[in-house]
């Protein structure tokens, strides 16, 4: 049955507040079928007190990015954005109508709750007119800045890096309430790092409509300093980890890209007296079938042997129901890695992914803090690669995804792309973790992240 005392550190729900703060992208990226100009993020603070009647609060933010969560074409970009705001302020009300009077773990708070905030969707899209509802991954997406406030404050409120509440010193139940009898006296806590890793690389992302040489870019381009065209930042930040967005529907434009990207990553980085570059690629659902993506990998191999040989995995290249589709990626997996990212929204497609020959999967916090944790120590367990990943997150988002990509073994780093197309957001989280954002031999530095709560601070956030 797992343990069952009751802990000082568990925590019930004071109060809380929302906040919606948005930035345009410094300039357009294009996934999919899509291109996203403007990021609006949803903060959310929450007032906890434990068992011992100490009271802190602690804070989540992420963006909404409605066109990942939810691409349907024909639904208005507002009203999407107007319920997924709504679903997180509702998540809110939810939590703290079971919460106000009882005391519960940050995970034993939020996995009972699960469905009933996915229902979330279904009443505030009736109740905003949305002509269909808004999907789980949507759900997911609103509702985890609040996942992620009463994570951070259940560590700041016990003065410990949340991090470490994950093991039986702070949880009634071990993992096998939640993952089965094979993790029995087993906790979150035996799957991660002791402290943050101190030196973590990054991905940098190369978008469908970015620029590739200096001699592209032209005056409709920022003129803020910053680079636009990918040689110029490999020659300015060092990155060594490159992420390509391709088109997914077009052979030849996706091999020449990816073998582009290669040649110039191994060009430029020359210049700077290094060899290693590694690439990962995402057509964002794009594919049509597991054939066409086998395809590109053989036409890639062709092309450009380099290319090809520093590609680490694919992420998501078919369609995100998995369900209804049901492809298999076996064929795919036993030629490089395949993740799955917009096709897992709980641990019943987490299994039903690997069950259908996935290699494993991309963890996002815009999924949940507590979902990540519980996908995580599940792979850990069963020897399944993992990336962490990113929604563009700015700001507080952004420490918090470092926080878990550094107490956590992915392959490699982290995605951080934000400091491309958002690099002026929420200037004050930005001056608190400068080594954090700052890029440098493509490697950021986490000596900023604190051991209380998620590892950011809130001294600066305003809400």
């Amino acid at each position: 049955m797992g343990r069952l005392r009751e802990h000082p550190s568990e925590v019930r729900i004071v109060s809380y507040e929302t906040e919606v703060v948005s930035y345009r992208f410094r300039y357009p990226l294009k996934f999919g079928k899509v291109v996203v100009e403007k990021s609006p993020s949803l903060l959310v603070k929450i007032e906890v007190e434990n068992r011992k009647g100490e009271v802190g609060d602690g804070v989540g933010a992420m963006p909404l990015l409605t066109k990942w969560a939810f691409p349907d074409p024909d639904v208005d970009e507002e009203k999407k954005l107007e319920v997924m705001i709504k679903i997180g302020e509702e998540t809110c009300k939810v939590l703290k109508e079971k919460y106000s009077w009882k005391y519960g773990h940050p995970i034993d708070i939020m996995m009972p709750l699960h469905d009933k905030i996915l229902a979330l969707g279904n009443k505030v899209s009736r109740e905003i007119g949305l002509p269909k509802f808004m999907p789980k991954l949507g759900v997911l997406v609103a509702s985890s800045p609040v996942d992620a406030a009463l994570h951070d404050a259940f560590g700041r409120v016990n003065g410990i890096s949340s991090y470490e509440g994950y093991g039986p010193k702070h949880m009634r139940h071990d993992l096998s309430f939640y993952l089965g009898e094979r993790f029995r006296g087993k906790y979150i806590s035996d799957y991660l790092r002791g402290d943050f890793v101190r030196r973590l690389p990054i991905f940098h992302l190369v978008g469908a409509l970015d620029k590739i040489y200096r001699e592209e870019v032209d005056a409709e381009d920022p003129r803020d300093g910053l680079p636009v065209a990918l040689e110029d930042w490999i020659e300015r930040d060092g990155v060594f980890c490159l992420k390509v967005k391709l088109r997914g529907n077009d052979l030849k434009w996706d091999v020449e890209r990816t073998s582009l990207v290669a040649e110039v990553a191994q060009e430029k980085l020359k210049e700077l007296g290094r060899e290693e570059f590694y690439l990962s690629i995402d057509s964002n659902e794009m594919n049509p079938n597991p054939e066409f993506t086998l395809e590109y990998l053989r036409r890639l191999k062709k092309r450009s042997p380099l290319a090809f040989e520093r590609l680490l995995y694919l992420e998501q290249p078919t369609e995100r129901d998995l369900e209804r589709h049901r492809f298999r990626l076996d064929k795919v997996s036993s030629v490089k890695m395949v993740l799955a990212d917009e096709g897992v929204v709980d641990l019943n497609t987490l299994k039903l992914a690997l069950q259908l020959g996935w290699s494993g999967v991309a963890v996002k916090t815009c999924k949940w803090h507590t979902s990540s944790l519980l996908y995580i120590a599940y792979m850990e367990e069963n020897g399944i690669p993992y990336s962490i990943q990113d929604l563009t997150c700015p700001g507080l988002s952004l420490v918090h995804e470092a926080g878990l990509a550094a107490r956590t073994k992915p392959i490699k780093g982290f995605e951080y792309n934000a400091r491309q197309y958002l690099p002026h957001a929420f200037p004050e989280v930005q001056e608190r973790h400068r080594s954090l954002f700052k890029v440098k031999d493509g490697y950021v530095e986490t000596d900023t992240l604190l051991n209380l709560g998620l590892g950011y601070d809130v001294r600066d956030v305003s809400i």
